[in-house]
């Protein structure tokens, strides 16, 4: 006959055992390790700086990178110098009748600049496409995505330094030549300051304006692949719709070609006088480029997923 059972075992079939004390031991903690997900955290933190530092030497590195930055720089403060020094209260019947937009006036230039920040952001695309160095990108970061926002992340910065530099050096330049032209506060005209805030607005708009023309022509770079069609597809996108605009003769197809273009659009954060009649509110105008940019990006992802290198 089978001796009986001990005391205190459980013989039931899938019964929890018990310790020593009786007493069911205790479950483990069904969670992550915090040291294991900071390891993880590092280590995707590094991975991105490294897909970063990668992007900005490739950039920097292109021959033609640091004279496209300084042609922003430049071409955007002589164009709005130029402009500025043309105007002066002589031309103006009575000091009401002037209505300048001084500020306007003196940040023109970057309807020039915003060309040299487009070919800058084609050439880094199209570039490495043209001399295939785009295998050995996506074979050294085989997420495709990740390629695409650190490029494009590179670009905007690049694009923001250039701009506040062309931006601050106009806006200095044309508090010069505003003076020297009559609009003074004996005119009614308060010097050029970033203090002001419409001014400030102006100025801060500007720099946001050239980093999505950036980011736009990135996005149509990809979706292309080609430095000439890109090129064009870009500076036709730009200029079409105030050209088409100066060309109609119907009023409200003239308001509309410039609510929707980006660049007409883009353009109107700069307004800072008689903003009722403008076709577009400022950052109303700014977040149409935004889309502009935003769908721009899109297709060139899609692309950049979908296509073979």
């Amino acid at each position: 006959m089978a001796d009986p059972p001990a005391r205190g075992m459980n013989i039931g079939i899938g019964a929890t055992p018990r310790t020593e004390a009786g007493k069911a031991p205790a479950v483990a903690a069904d969670h992550r390790d915090p040291g294991k997900a900071a390891v993880l955290s590092g280590s995707l933190v590094r991975s991105l700086v490294r897909d970063l530092h990668a992007e900005w030497t490739k950039l920097r590195t292109l021959p033609s990178t640091w004279w496209l930055i300084a042609a922003i720089v430049v071409l955007t403060t002589a164009v709005g110098a130029l402009t500025t020094g043309a105007v002066d209260t002589d031309q103006c019947r009575t000091d009401a009748s002037c209505g300048e937009d001084v500020v306007k006036l003196s940040l023109t230039g970057t309807w020039v600049g915003q060309t040299a920040v487009a070919v800058l952001a084609v050439l880094a695309v199209s570039g490495e496409y043209a001399t295939g160095m785009i295998r050995t990108t996506l074979t050294a970061m085989p997420v495709r995505l990740r390629v695409l926002g650190a490029k494009a992340a590179v670009l905007a910065a690049v694009a923001a330094a250039a701009g506040t530099a062309a931006v601050l050096a106009s806006v200095a330049v044309g508090r010069y030549l505003l003076i020297g032209g009559g609009f003074t506060r004996a005119h009614g005209y308060e010097p050029l300051s970033l203090a002001d805030g419409p001014t400030a607005r102006a100025a801060f708009g500007t720099v946001l304006y050239l980093v999505l023309i950036a980011l736009l022509s990135a996005g149509i770079t990809w979706l292309l692949r080609d430095t000439a069609g890109s090129l064009t597809a870009v500076l036709g996108l730009l200029y079409v719709f105030p050209v088409l605009a100066s060309l109609v003769s119907d009023d409200k197809w003239m308001e509309r070609l410039n609510e929707i273009g980006p660049a007409s659009a883009g353009m109107a954060v700069q307004t800072t006088v008689d903003m009722a009649s403008a076709p577009i509110g400022p950052w109303a105008g700014l977040g149409v480029l935004a889309l502009w940019a935003a769908g721009c990006l899109a297709l060139g992802a899609t692309a950049l997923l979908r296509r073979d290198a």
